[in-house]
């Protein structure tokens, strides 16, 4: 079954290892690849995901030193939610008032329970329970495995006007409308882990403004080359500018601004991050793409010293 939803969602941060600390060590993810900005090689490209870094798992951050903080708004995403038990809601709610994580209220959204709460950037985060989670997960962390994040759930997108979002989600990359819930409206793909966008219409509201703590793209998951091709195409029908394929090694992507304003990326499942290392090895040194691999000395000379 072609599993359509998100692949990743790729943000800006501040401090590499602040960054690091809190997503590996509060978050219990894993570092699955510690690679570099391959259009900005003097800054890290951190991924975290489960233990194989799988689709649908990956939240990879660009971290800037002395980053200004960004500002969420109109065209941006305003919330990332990881997937987590259903039953470990309150084990979550004490844990990040054990690591002094400032959160909201549990509320119920589209009848899930949800926490949100922000990391050390400011990004908004969310926690959601749903009965199914999965089962598979990254059980060398100190979060126990019975109450890890087995992935991402799903984003929600602020938008002045939903419909013309809307018509790409499910025209396009393969999502269906799932529910309505106020402002929000929800559409769901195939894939249990990263299935879901939810848009959020606000009107005129404040534009975004990019930062520490904001996203800068959403990635969507094609099967191959032939499909991402193929979407490729339908979006150029619509009018949409979308770049050309750009090799990442660790999966192919092309790049398009959608109606709302928001940057959406097509991303392959293939190759995967066990292209370059094993498995069980996944984020150990730094990778390099063979084309920066000469400059080696001069790109860790600048880089701040991580794990």
């Amino acid at each position: 079954m072609i599993q359509t939803g998100l692949h990743h969602v790729t943000a800006f941060s501040g401090p590499a290892l602040r960054n690091l600390d809190f997503h590996t060590r509060v978050l219990g993810l894993r570092l699955v690849k510690k690679t570099v900005n391959f259009d900005d090689p003097g800054t890290y490209h951190l991924y975290y995901g489960d233990a194989a870094g799988r689709p649908g798992t990956i939240l990879t951050f660009f971290p800037i030193e002395r980053a200004a903080p960004g500002r969420v708004g109109v065209g941006e995403t305003q919330e990332t939610a990881f997937r987590i038990p259903r039953a470990s809601i309150g084990w979550w709610t004490h844990r990040l008032i054990e690591k002094g994580v400032a959160h909201e209220p549990l509320i119920q959204v589209f009848g899930e329970p949800t926490l949100r709460f922000r990391d050390p950037d400011g990004m908004m985060l969310a926690l959601v329970g749903v009965e199914e989670a999965g089962d598979e997960v990254w059980a060398a962390s100190e979060v126990p495995a019975e109450h890890a994040i087995r992935g991402l759930h799903g984003v929600t997108l602020l938008l002045d006007k939903a419909e013309p979002t809307a018509a790409i989600l499910t025209e396009v990359l393969g999502l269906r409308e799932s529910g309505r819930e106020g402002n929000q409206t929800r559409f769901a793909g195939s894939a249990a882990l990263g299935g879901l966008v939810t848009l959020r219409a606000v009107g005129g509201f404040l534009p975004g403004r990019p930062g520490a703590g904001s996203v800068h793209h959403i990635a969507f998951r094609a099967a191959d080359d032939a499909a991402q091709a193929a979407m490729g195409e339908a979006l150029a029908a619509r009018g949409l500018h979308v770049t050309e394929q750009r090799d990442r090694q660790y999966f192919r992507s092309i790049y398009f601004r959608e109606p709302g304003g928001v940057l959406f990326e097509i991303a392959t499942d293939a190759p995967g991050f066990a292209v370059d290392e094993p498995i069980e090895a996944l984020g150990s040194d730094l990778k390099l793409p063979a084309g920066l691999e000469p400059h080696r000395a001069e790109i860790e000379a600048v880089l701040p010293k991580v794990a």
